[in-house]
């Protein structure tokens, strides 16, 4: 789910969509760039898995209420298949919420997938949760049988033609399973918009940069194909019938805990790296003194830091 995906595609994730993401995954989504979007083999996974999966945990009141949406449609699924899995902090959420069903982490990092076996066995749920490894969406005919339940969380925009992509998602579902699809919902924010240092609106502006950098990276995909983001209707081109479409909130109100604090600021100095050519002069200033430990009007220091993020989910079920 923003969530924690790696993925050659997709935050995990959530380590978000910021560096994934606007998480990942792969629901993770913190792979550089602005969004942390990657598709290189030279980032070091096993390094950036604790940030995936830290991002992940933070995150989990949001997937909580995802689950708890999904539970009210999803009845007694056999299977479940989270594409992009990342560190494996979704999956082992499901396993959880659906006691009866086997959960298959999928990923295209190894190391990623290692972690997410670990928090299974330490878990307890290890005896219902495996892992595939490689590339979507030709990974998915590794499944030893069609899932009823099929997450796939800032997985789908890391593939060039998303449309096929989900043709061959919607063909590994069981008679009447269900595809979750994660894709938009709003950028997060963290601070007021006039935080006191520089210009008003920063995030906003870098929300701009995000933006322009996000379609360049659709566009170079290998295979890139051109979409209006209808989602809804791209899951009917796919065979599947849609079921509905709602939005969650994560709202983590200021004073931030250590570990919100932890996340923002390591998002900022991501984008203060990745973004540093495409920014002005005063909003790296204020993005350098917001994270200064030693400066007050940092986010490390600052009274007024908060997390507030909205994903949006949609989901349809194959009737065929």
């Amino acid at each position: 789910m923003a969530q924690e995906h790696s993925g050659h595609h997709g935050p995990h994730d959530d380590v978000h969509d910021h560096q994934d993401h606007q998480d990942h995954g792969h629901g993770r989504d913190e792979h550089g760039g602005p969004h942390g979007h990657h598709h290189g083999a030279d980032l070091d996974w096993a390094v950036l898995a604790p940030l995936l999966q830290s991002q992940a945990e933070l995150f989990t009141p949001l997937y909580r209420q995802v689950m708890d949406w999904l539970g009210q449609t999803v009845r007694e699924p056999a299977l479940i298949a989270d594409t992009g899995s990342g560190p494996g902090v979704v999956a082992c959420l499901f396993a959880e919420t659906f006691p009866n069903a086997r959960v298959v982490a999928v990923d295209g990092s190894a190391p990623l997938l290692e972690r997410a076996r670990d928090r299974a066995a330490r878990l307890g749920l290890a005896d219902r949760f495996t892992t595939i490894s490689g590339e979507l969406p030709d990974v998915l005919s590794e499944l030893a049988y069609p899932a009823d339940l099929l997450w796939a969380s800032n997985s789908l925009h890391h593939l060039g033609d998303q449309r096929a992509a989900l043709a061959a998602f919607a063909e590994h579902l069981a008679p009447g399973g269900t595809l979750a699809l994660l894709e938009g919902g709003l950028p997060a924010r963290y601070l007021p918009r006039d935080l006191g240092v520089g210009r008003p609106g920063l995030q906003a502006r870098m929300d701009a940069v995000e933006a322009e950098w996000f379609h360049r990276m659709r566009e170079e995909l290998p295979g890139s194909v051109a979409e209006t983001e209808d989602w809804p209707a791209l899951l009917g081109a796919a065979g599947l019938k849609p079921t509905g479409t709602r939005t969650f909130l994560l709202d983590l109100p200021a004073p931030a805990s250590g570990q919100a604090r932890a996340y923002v600021a390591d998002t900022l100095g991501r984008l203060r790296d990745s973004m540093s050519e495409r920014i002005d002069a005063e909003d790296r200033a204020a993005l350098d003194r917001l994270l200064d430990p030693d400066d007050e009007a940092s986010v490390h220091r600052r009274p007024d830091v908060f997390v507030l993020k909205a994903y949006t989910v949609h989901t349809a079920v194959r009737t065929g």
